[in-house]
């Protein structure tokens, strides 16, 4: 896990520190703007189907999507997930997404705000997202071993929730990344003892166990981000900046480990089936469909993030809305072509799963039936 400086007067290291940390933030976004960074290995969300409800009985225009997520009210079960920030040129990025979260009133995240907390002057790389968002629920992110920055991140963005990412794929296959992982559980705790905020742990793109959420629940974390297979895949980013450092290893390492983690709809399950704890789906979201199948399955909201990237890094805040209100209409499109008139309703649909998803749950020996009826 990333660790970061506490220090109010910086020395030498931590400057070489911040500066290379906030070089690795535009290198993230230019190699996930410019190569194929996608999973090969697919969501899951494929292996299931909604039952077709010929006769829904709803007026579609009068689908309520609003929801909860965390105690905070949204528009719609459909999130801006955490991305970027930590450099100059991300400030734009982040201002057109704040744009777009606060027309469509739903909750945004934003990316690890390490760089921000080593080096003052890019604060507002982070703040625009609050100044450009006043009344939606935002997530501060930081990582895991980052308990002194927690306040200091929180108050940063006016943050509603606080966001801790584990990514430790991510650090294994990074050139310069940090794997000692010794004690995170312990950081995790103190972090929500210290805060008054809901706390939510987030995958980076390989998924989060049963096993992890159960330990996470225990210490009193609020929600789960699982941050499954299918989507972005961070071993493919540190393989293309592992080439430009000419660093064969870790490039290898890349390549190999490109699509490793739990999918998706897959990781969904397997937290709703061991917690109570709230859900948010991220990790190869791609369309209105998947978000009512990850409602469906137990998430609270969904997150979109690479779809939003290009538009808002080379369009404009309404093209940025535009792509979420694909996803909007999507998502009323499936609600209606079940009979679901609100959000809260679609958790009772029954589902049919099929294919690598029922054999995964097989082999987990989690109840096929119990997903497949509803919750």
């Amino acid at each position: 896990m990333s660790r970061e400086s506490s220090e109010s007067n910086p020395g030498t290291d931590e400057i070489v520190e911040a500066v290379l940390t906030r070089r690795r933030k535009i290198e993230h976004i230019e190699i996930c703007l410019q190569e194929n960074v996608q999973c090969n290995k697919s969501t899951m969300f494929d292996d299931i189907s909604f039952i077709h409800n010929a006769m829904p009985e709803i007026d579609k225009d009068a689908i309520d999507l609003n929801t909860n997520f965390l105690g905070l009210r949204a528009n719609a079960p459909i999130a801006i997930a955490a991305m970027t920030g930590g450099h100059p040129d991300t400030t734009d990025i982040n201002r057109r997404l704040a744009e777009a979260a606060e027309e469509l009133r739903i909750p945004i995240g934003v990316g690890s705000q390490r760089a921000a907390i080593e080096d003052d002057s890019l604060v507002n790389t982070f703040r625009i997202v609050r100044d450009s968002a006043p009344s939606v629920p935002i997530i501060a992110n930081i990582g895991a071993t980052h308990v002194v920055a927690a306040k200091k991140a929180v108050e940063m963005i006016d943050a509603d929730i606080i966001g801790i990412h584990l990514n430790p794929l991510q650090e294994a296959v990074q050139p310069e990344g940090d794997c000692n992982s010794i004690g995170v559980l312990g950081h995790i705790e103190a972090i929500v003892d210290s805060t008054d905020i809901p706390v939510l742990v987030k995958e980076t793109g390989a998924g989060i166990s049963s096993d992890v959420a159960t330990r996470l629940e225990a210490i009193g974390v609020s929600g789960i981000d699982v941050g499954g297979v299918g989507g972005t895949s961070w071993a493919a980013v540190e393989y293309y900046r592992a080439l430009k450092e000419n660093d064969d290893v870790k490039a290898q390492l890349g390549l190999d480990f490109w699509d490793w983690g739990i999918p998706t709809a897959l990781s969904v399950i397997m937290v709703q089936d061991a917690t109570d704890l709230e859900i948010m789906a991220t990790g190869g979201i791609r369309s209105g469909s998947d978000v009512a199948k990850a409602i469906a399955l137990g998430a609270s909201v969904a997150g979109v993030a690479h779809p939003l990237l290009n538009p808002a890094a080379n369009g404009n805040t309404q093209q940025v809305i535009d792509e979420i209100e694909l996803y909007l209409e999507g998502l009323r499109t499936a609600m209606y072509l079940v009979g679901c008139s609100s959000v809260e309703e679609m958790t009772s649909r029954p589902l049919i799963i099929r294919g690598e998803l029922k054999e995964s749950l097989k082999s987990l020996d989690i109840d096929i039936q119990m997903i497949a009826r509803g919750r």
